[in-house]
């Protein structure tokens, strides 16, 4: 009998690479893929867990047409609202897939049959995007996409309660562990620290 992970990598999914980021995203742009582009932006800058990217209203990010520069969602998972910003050119790609799907305020940004787009047809979005590329699909998922502006945040800023804010995070040991900072990433920050 084989457990639910056998053949599975286990463990965290590494956040994308910018040089990988922009080849999905150039990627979508070259194959005029709407409304996955619209959700891809969304995702890296949303940071939002997969439940919670896929249920987003047009509501939530538009607001008499306009796209938000910034939105607020209330989290599934602890009832939280976190807060992000979209970028230029997310604001772009959703402006572009709601007008092509003429989708109003109330309507899911994402709708499908059942009624927005399910965490498991996103997971599988994400896994054909990373293929595309040339990356591991069992290597990368859907919290690639939700840990990649923050590990970069992190990397570039070394601000760990900005991160933990951005996540959504209660406790700052659990942005500690979901980026994956280990002792020696501790060190070489106090060390580049003289007082």
């Amino acid at each position: 009998m084989s457990s639910w992970n056998s053949g599975r990598i286990i463990g965290q999914k590494p956040p994308l690479k910018p040089k990988e980021l922009w080849a999905i995203r150039t990627r979508l742009q070259m194959l005029g893929a709407v409304r996955d582009l619209a959700l891809f932006n969304l995702a890296i800058d949303s940071k939002l867990r997969a439940c919670d990217l896929v249920a987003i209203s047009v509501g939530d990010v538009a607001i008499s047409g306009r796209i938000r520069d910034r939105a607020i969602i209330i989290q599934r998972k602890t009832g939280r609202p976190v807060q992000f910003e979209l970028t230029d050119q997310t604001r772009e790609a959703v402006a572009a897939w709601i007008g092509s799907r003429r989708l109003g305020d109330r309507d899911y940004l994402f709708p499908s049959r059942v009624p927005h787009l399910s965490t498991r047809q996103y997971g599988r979005i994400v896994e054909r995007w990373v293929s595309s590329i040339g990356l591991d699909p069992q290597r990368y998922g859907t919290h690639s996409m939700r840990r990649t502006k923050a590990a970069h945040i992190y990397k570039k800023t070394g601000n760990l309660r900005a991160v933990q804010l951005l996540l959504g995070h209660k406790k700052l040991e659990s942005t500690v562990q979901y980026l994956g900072i280990e002792v020696d990433d501790a060190l070489a920050i106090s060390e580049q620290v003289e007082l």
